[in-house]
């Protein structure tokens, strides 16, 4: 195994994500598997289907709200061909049901935890209270622990998604399964005419490693040996398309890696949006780029390729450091297997966004983790280590206020993620955003080594306290959290 100090000083960690000590972390998070490791080059390629997680359905609906019952429990699964792998799940499956809700239209769910570690759901992008909004403390207990989330879905359309967020269990119990999309629709959107139904595809986008029974081999600053990629729960799969458009919404729910995403051919598609719902006009391009957290929502037209065509979503090599590139660039492949009639259309405009009011606070958040390679290396948000009881940031209800966010560091990159509120990413590096993949409303944006954004946000809707941190998981449980309160 690659260790750590190794890839430090490798400097291996500029665009993919550094690791950080286990002894920060639950012993119980620590455990290396006995068996030895399964040799990702002898996993078949694109030898399963791709499944869509099922929809949800509610146990009871009416106009104002929809009623579900989820619980987190341990199944086994074939993630790699051939074998059952043991994972977390919610209502066993991996990843978790997409639950499906409508702007106006409050859910709520009952989460019931029979696993045997605590813990807590966050609805990442949800614009949610407090008590609802699946704190790190605020755990479920295991062994049948049960919580009521509220979610008033009074944001517009979004591609949102939930997780697990028990502080030092998150990385862990994410990274064996914890997750589920959660995707958020009104009227705006449902005009437009966009691939719809079968033809809107969630796709959760990881990495994981595999012992040789063809189990999670979880272990902290790991990230160079996961080096098998999963796409919805499968290792490198196949997806069987008609030769007409798709709506593809890709989550990257890894807990340290970056993706780099474009098509084998080559070829052009529409980005359409992004964490925080769509963007106000389609961008057209080759690669997009996601960080753990991020969400892309892309049009791909595959009636341009014969039936029979097989066609790649790659990962750029440069987002791959570490591994076999032939591994870890294949991502999973599409199969043109049918033609279909296909009326849906792209808009050149798809949103206006409301004009930025102006802000009246300017702050600066610097993150940054120690990089002596040592099991002690702490990480930090303006030079603090978490500390649930300590408020960090108070802020002004109904202000607007612009963010400075730094990555302070020289080798390891870092992504950063508020609760509550929506972002926009005003300024990168010194030059403004206007168009293009962060000219949308976001809750995560990624920082390489000694870079800046500037973000502006609004905080109103509710009052409490609420998290901000680095979204790669292993940083976040080192410390790189903290919270700011609403009042």
């Amino acid at each position: 195994m690659i260790s750590r100090r190794r890839f430090l000083k490798g400097g291996g960690a500029v665009v993919a994500g550094a690791a950080i000590g286990s002894g920060l972390l639950h012993p119980a998070l620590t455990g290396v598997a006995a068996a030895a490791d399964l040799d990702p080059a002898t996993i078949p390629k694109f030898a399963l289907k791709m499944p869509i997680p099922p929809v949800a359905k509610p146990w009871a609906e009416n106009t104002m709200a929809r009623w579900f019952s989820l619980t987190m429990e341990e199944t086994a699964v074939e993630v790699i061909p051939g074998k059952l792998t043991k994972v977390r799940t919610f209502d066993k499956s991996f990843p978790g049901p997409t639950i499906r809700a409508k702007r106006g239209q409050r859910v709520e769910i009952q989460q019931t935890n029979k696993l045997t570690v605590p813990t807590s759901v966050h609805l990442h992008g949800g614009h949610v209270s407090e008590g609802n909004d699946g704190g790190p403390m605020d755990t479920l207990a295991p062994g049948g622990g049960s919580k009521i989330y509220q979610y008033p879905n009074g944001q517009p359309h979004a591609s949102l998604w939930y997780h697990d967020h028990a502080h030092h269990y998150e990385s862990e119990n994410v990274y064996r399964g914890l997750t589920g999309t959660y995707l958020l629709t009104d009227p705006l959107e449902n005009v437009l005419g966009l691939p719809s139904g079968a033809y809107d595809v969630p796709i959760s986008l990881r990495d994981a490693r595999f012992d040789e029974n063809g189990q999670f081999v979880y272990q902290v600053e790991d990230f160079l040996n996961r080096n098998v990629i999963l796409a919805n729960g499968k290792a490198w799969p196949y997806f069987e398309v008609a030769a007409r458009k798709y709506r593809l919404r890709l989550f990257n729910t890894a807990n340290m890696r970056f993706f780099d995403l474009s098509l084998s051919d080559g070829s052009q598609f529409d980005l359409i949006g992004s964490d925080g719902g769509l963007l106000e006009a389609p961008y057209k391009t080759s690669s997009i780029a996601i960080s753990p957290g991020e969400r892309v929502d892309i049009v791909v037209d595959f009636s341009k390729y014969a039936v029979g065509t097989q066609l790649e979503l790659r990962n750029a090599p440069t987002a791959a450091p570490g591994g076999p590139g032939d591994l870890i660039t294949k991502v999973l492949q599409f199969r043109v297997n049918r033609t279909e009639a296909d009326d849906s259309k792209v808009p050149a405009k798809l949103r206006t966004l409301p004009e930025l009011p102006p802000a009246t606070v300017h702050r600066n958040i610097e993150l940054s983790m120690d990089e002596t390679g040592s099991p002690d290396d702490k990480a930090y948000i303006n030079g603090k280590v978490y500390d649930h009881d300590r408020i960090d940031t108070e802020v002004a209800y109904g202000s607007t206020e612009i963010w400075t966010v730094t990555n302070t560091n020289q080798i390891a990159p870092h992504n950063f993620h508020i609760h509550l509120v929506q972002f926009r990413v005003i300024e990168r590096g010194g030059r403004p955003v206007t168009s293009g993949p962060e000219s949308g409303l976001k809750d995560t944006v990624a920082l390489m080594p000694g870079e800046s954004v500037k973000v502006q946000m609004t905080f109103d809707g509710f009052r409490g306290k609420y998290l901000y941190h680095c979204h790669i998981f292993d940083h976040a449980a080192a410390g790189m959290m903290a919270n700011l309160r609403v009042v």
